[in-house]
Order: structure tokens, then C-alpha cells, then sequence
């Protein structure tokens, strides 16, 4: 009596897992602890009737044993098709990449770029993640440096741009296209720092059209990561030249006026 109400018990807790899934997870464990215990209790008080019944009747010890194989197997499969059966419907839930709405604060909503001479034209809240790469991919090719654009795709590994100099010295660039409010923080300055030499960089540029925080900054010192901020980089890239995000706005006004 006392084994049969101890099987009960993780049965219950088995089926309220299973299929019924209205219990909390910890009561569902205490419950199979607790059974698991009353069973385990039982059958030492009841050792050697246990054992006289298995030497007298092996018949019996060989059905119970393929019954307990049976409903194990039984058991693991239901739990396995449970659980796909979730994941199925969590993934269906879920929103997908195409669809999914950007972080607060970035601007990398596309791995696609448009023309170049779109995007030397447009200023930065104008430009996705890849575009601004692809602008500083630009601007550096223009200062003499050999460019390999490493994070096409929005696969960077932490590194956007590999940009060799005439003495083939290489430093890994990575670039941020961020809203001004939205600081760059250490983790980013962390990755880079990896990043670096898996690219057999010596140097590092962190990029970003915002700033760095307090705390990135001096993580940035201490690594020795040079980084250009958004009115560093603004002025760098009019002293340039080529970029000019006020002349598409002008062309624009002056196409309407028309």
C-alpha cells in the first residue's frame, strides 16, 4: 500500500509536468523528490519481503522490469514531443529578423548599402550600419590605406574594417552607427580588443557617430584602442571632402522648389 502511494505521487508529478504544466517547476521537483523518498523508504522497510518475492518469483521481476523499461521509454518521448511542441510555438511567437524592430538607439537596420554616391550624400542618421562602413571604407581607400571590409553582412566578429597603411601596418576598425544619446559602453571596447587579433591587427579604431562612456573610455586607454567620436569624425570626413550631407538636402529643397 505504502510503495503504491509513493509511485502515485511521481506519477502525478510526472503527468502535472507533462502534459498539464499548471504547476510550478520547484513544487513539480518537490513532489518528485518527496515520492521518490516515500518510495525509497518503503521498499528498505519492506527489504526482505521485497527480495523473497524476486528470488520466489522471477517471472514477476522480469515483467516488472520490461513494465518500468516500457513506461520510461514512454515517458522520455512524451516529454521530447512536449518540448518540441513549445518550441515550435515559441519560435512561430517570435518575430523574425526581417521583421524584428531595431535596438533603441541604433541605426543598423540593413545589411544592404546603397549607392556610394547616396551615401556620400547623406548624413549619419540617413545611414544603416552597413552604409556607415562602407562610408569609412570609402574615406579611408581615399587616404591610401588597402580596406578589407570584414563585416559585410553584420558578421564582424567585432571587427568592421581591416585597413592596412603603406607600411602594411594593420588595425582593426570597428564602426558604430549610433544615435547621439546612445553611448558606446565597454563591452564594445572589449570585443574589439579580441577581436583585433584575429585579424593580426596591431592597432585598433573604435568608430563610433555618438560617443564612448566615461567608463569605455578609459577601458579604451588602458588597451591602447584609439577611438574617434561623431564631432571628431564629422570633422574628418568634411576636411575630406567628398562627404557632403548638406548638398543632397539642398538638391532636394531646390527639386521641390522646381
Amino acid at each position: 500500500m505504502g510503495l503504491a502511494v509513493g509511485v502515485y505521487i511521481v506519477g502525478a508529478a510526472l503527468l502535472c509536468y507533462t502534459f498539464l504544466r499548471w504547476l510550478p517547476d520547484f513544487l513539480v521537483r518537490l513532489m518528485l523528490l518527496a515520492g521518490a523518498l516515500y518510495v525509497g523508504f518503503v521498499c528498505f522497510q519492506q527489504y526482505e519481503g521485497i527480495k523473497t518475492m524476486l528470488i520466489h518469483w522471477k517471472a514477476i521481476n522480469y515483467i516488472l522490469g520490461a513494465c518500468l523499461f516500457v513506461l520510461t521509454a514512454v515517458f522520455i518521448m512524451i516529454t521530447d514531443s512536449a518540448k518540441k511542441t513549445r518550441t515550435r510555438k515559441a519560435s512561430a511567437k517570435a518575430p523574425s529578423p526581417q521583421n524584428a524592430r531595431p535596438k533603441s538607439g541604433t541605426r543598423r537596420t540593413s545589411t544592404t548599402c546603397r549607392a556610394d554616391e547616396v551615401l556620400l550624400a547623406s548624413p549619419f542618421s540617413d545611414l544603416s550600419g552597413a552604409e556607415f562602413e562602407r562610408l569609412l571604407a570609402l574615406y579611408f581607400k581615399d587616404q591610401g590605406y588597402q580596406v578589407q571590409e570584414v563585416g559585410v553582412g553584420g558578421k564582424d566578429g567585432g571587427v568592421d574594417l581591416v585597413i592596412t597603411d603603406k607600411l602594411g601596418e594593420k588595425t582593426a576598425v570597428q564602426a558604430k552607427c549610433y544615435a547621439d544619446g546612445n553611448k558606446v559602453g565597454v563591452p564594445v571596447v572589449r570585443e574589439l580588443v579580441g577581436a583585433k587579433r584575429n585579424h593580426d591587427c596591431i592597432l585598433s579604431l573604435l568608430i563610433t557617430t555618438s560617443d564612448l562612456t566615461a567608463t569605455a573610455k578609459k577601458e579604451a586607454d588602458q588597451f591602447k584602442v584609439d577611438y574617434w567620436h561623431g564631432a571628431l569624425l564629422e570633422q574628418k570626413l568634411r576636411a575630406w571632402g567628398q562627404w557632403t550631407p548638406g548638398k543632397r538636402q539642398a538638391e532636394m529643397k531646390s527639386a521641390k522648389a522646381r
